[in-house]
């Protein structure tokens, strides 16, 4: 028969009175318990705790994205492409959490919804940042967040920054000593493909060993791109399954606005130029 291990005996430290533990440097008191469902339905706890992980997640891809910007405007691209294959690595968690979503059905999410209000994951300010950062800037979206002065200031200041992108394409300038139009560099707006703009991006891929490094820059964004898109599509598909056609609690159309946000292209010239390789 197996004895019962004691790890003090493999020098495990057991008493914490006086030192930090894993629950007090993770505050485990504070993380769990911040799921306060607010009806009886058993499957609640699992929509709330979906939503704030998806949130957590987002808060590293902020973390991870503002610091490859970072690094990019010090020409420092060869740092960023672990970071750029972080966050892909990311939306590929958050993608796969939609399998645990869908395990509640229509009849499941009827037994809460009304406590949800008028709330809904459309209301994310830290879901628009990543889009304002990656690009897709809408500043019809900022009004949602109104009530919210901090995060609203914190929008504003995104919009009046340059997007990942706008930074990618300056570092395209400098390598091939040209000049993009300033209308590529549009800070509140979406970014709209620009013939100049796919004309630089082909000659890398014409001659990938001599611009490798703009090459591999090309390749982790749309990496990047690709399990975004991913994850918005898994998200529209797990939306209509739980609640068909009906409007989002917050007011969209719900599955019919998910659809529109599907034909959003981040970094358009890397995906046109496949096409003309």
């Amino acid at each position: 028969m197996t004895q019962p291990v004691d790890p003090a005996e493999d020098g495990a430290k057991m008493s914490f009175a006086q030192d930090m533990s894993y629950g007090d440097y993770l505050a485990m008191d504070t993380l769990l318990a911040s799921q306060n469902p607010l009806s009886n339905a058993h499957d609640e706890m699992l929509f709330i705790i979906q939503h704030q992980t998806s949130e957590l997640w987002m808060r590293l891809i902020l973390h991870e994205l503002n610091a490859a910007r970072s690094l990019m405007l010090q020409g420092r691209e060869d740092e960023v492409f672990k970071m750029l294959a972080r966050v892909a690595r990311i939306f590929e968690q958050l993608n796969n959490a939609w399998d645990v979503l869908r395990t509640m059905t229509p009849s499941d999410y009827t037994t809460f919804r009304e406590q949800l209000g008028a709330s809904s994951g459309f209301q994310s300010h830290q879901y628009r940042l990543i889009e304002f950062l990656l690009g897709n800037r809408n500043r019809a979206m900022m009004r949602v967040h109104e009530h919210r002065p901090r995060l609203h200031a914190m929008l504003d200041e995104e919009l009046a920054s340059p997007s990942l992108y706008h930074v990618a394409l300056r570092l395209l300038e400098a390598r091939f000593t040209m000049k993009f139009d300033e209308t590529v560099f549009r800070l509140d707006t979406p970014h709209v493909a620009s013939e100049a703009v796919s004309v630089a991006w082909k000659r890398v891929y014409e001659n990938p060993r001599e611009h490798w490094s703009l090459y591999e820059l090309a390749e982790k964004l749309v990496d990047l791109e690709d399990y975004f898109r991913r994850w918005r599509f898994n998200h529209v598909t797990t939306v209509e399954r739980v609640i068909g056609v009906k409007r989002g609690t917050g007011g969209t159309s719900g599955v019919k606005y998910l659809r529109k946000m599907l034909e959003v292209e981040l970094f358009p010239e890397l995906w046109a130029l496949r096409g003309d390789l």
